[in-house]
């Protein structure tokens, strides 16, 4: 049954009658169906529905009698829950005098009309695809989206969680290849994380189909919630040595996106995509077009950011792309993860880091210098800071023991002296 919906307006009598008569008032109780009250006078209010037609259009229908001054029945005077009731069976009655039942719609179909919006409005569809067909529709492709229970989800999640990383190869493959089974705290919180990431998407896919008028209710999978501090992985950063070290002995192509990474904090994909006209040295700024975020932001550089960008924009305008491998082809998607591995070799950086943990050393370093959250969440391009707080608020641990030592001195530590009051002797 599909959950009542709460409208302080309507939903007592008292409440109805102190709107203004002749007016209609309208409550959206589903996809495409609407109840209405309206009162004339000082009589008594009645209650309609109005329906979406297939052409576009609204026809509305009458129901009954609203209990303004007599008690409901639930069927010749109806309550707002009452009248919700009577609105939904008016509504498909209506769908079977024009042949438009509702075919029960599996998470199979769904996902596939879920990738088509998704193709047309978001971005990494491979991504998104892959995740699907892989963790999804092997065990919940068959489910009707209508009656899939809250518990079948759970065990869904609580088995992706255990379940051993897939190792990814061709897609002409005929056998899977799994990696060791989950033996640590973080390979297990690892686990968790990435079963919490396949959780957002099937909910993705189930609220675009109740969005749509294709799913009756969307409890089932809004009880289910994700497991509790998995995405608190332990944040990788750089110290100032290291982070030259690995600068030095980078090769030229890759060296230039390693420092442009360290004094901008910018994504791999969102740096590669860097045009010549993105970069305003009179501003002192970079312009990220394609952020992961769809949100475009300005990134504001250093002195020594402007030196390095200044240097790369020689010999380049319009459209050129800023960074480019050493035989001018552009840098693809994976093709910066094993010079980056070499370079970490040389540099004896062990464990070797990946090419986000740039993006990490420069919100630490900056956190550690006493930058706010809310800058740093602007300068990466978070929504909002809750991520950012998540991974770099304890750097700031130390600003705050620093600021402490700026209080004055109280001498508190030495030993309070007690100045006795003089006595009085009386003289005879």
């Amino acid at each position: 049954m599909a959950q009542s919906a709460r409208d302080a307006k309507l939903e007592t009598r008292s409440a109805r009658l102190r709107l203004p008569s002749g007016r209609r008032y309208f409550r959206r109780i589903g996809d495409g169906i609407s109840l209405v009250y309206r009162r004339t006078g000082e009589g008594f209010g009645t209650w309609s529905v109005k329906l979406a037609t297939p052409a576009g259009k609204y026809v509305v229908r009458a129901i009954g009698p609203a209990d303004d001054y007599l008690d409901a029945d639930g069927s010749t005077v109806l309550s707002f829950y009452q009248a919700q009731e009577k609105a939904r069976l008016v509504s498909e009655s209506a769908k079977k005098d024009s042949g438009l039942v509702r075919k029960p719609l599996t998470i199979s179909e769904a996902a596939s009309r879920y990738l088509i919006w998704f193709r047309a409005h978001r971005r990494s569809f491979r991504e998104t695809d892959l995740t699907i067909q892989a963790h999804i529709l092997p065990e919940l492709g068959d489910f009707l989206v209508d009656s899939i229970s809250s518990t079948q989800i759970r065990t869904w999640l609580d088995n992706l969680a255990v379940k051993p990383a897939r190792i990814r190869v061709s897609r002409f493959a005929k056998d899977l290849q799994y990696r060791a089974a989950a033996e640590t705290s973080d390979e297990k919180r690892a686990r968790r994380a990435s079963a919490n990431r396949i959780l957002t998407v099937l909910k993705a896919i189930l609220n675009r189909a109740f969005h749509e008028g294709l799913a009756t209710d969307d409890t089932a999978w809004r009880k289910v919630k994700p497991f509790a501090k998995a995405d608190q992985p332990r944040i990788r950063f750089l110290t100032d040595s290291e982070a030259i070290r690995l600068v030095n002995v980078c090769p030229p192509d890759l060296r230039a996106l390693v420092r442009a990474a360290l004094l901008t904090g910018a994504r791999y994909g969102e740096l590669v995509s860097i045009r010549a006209h993105d970069v305003n040295l009179r501003t002192a700024q970079i312009y990220i077009a394609q952020a992961k975020s769809d949100k475009p932001r300005h990134i504001p550089l250093n002195a020594e950011g402007v030196r390095l960008f200044s240097d790369l924009l020689v010999g380049k305008t319009g459209a050129s792309l800023i960074f480019v491998r050493g035989n001018s082809a552009p840098w693809g998607k994976s093709h910066q993860i094993r010079p980056l591995l070499k370079a970490c070799e040389a540099a004896k950086i062990d464990p070797p880091i990946a090419f986000h943990e740039l993006r990490h050393t420069y919100a630490s370093h900056l956190a550690q210098a006493g930058v706010d959250i809310l800058s740093i969440s602007k300068l990466l391009g978070h929504a909002d800071t809750r991520i950012t707080s998540r991974h770099y608020a304890h750097l700031a641990d130390r600003t705050l023991a620093d600021a402490v030592t700026r209080l004055p001195n109280f001498n508190c530590d030495r030993r309070a002296v007690v100045i006795e009051a003089p006595q009085v002797v009386e003289v005879r």
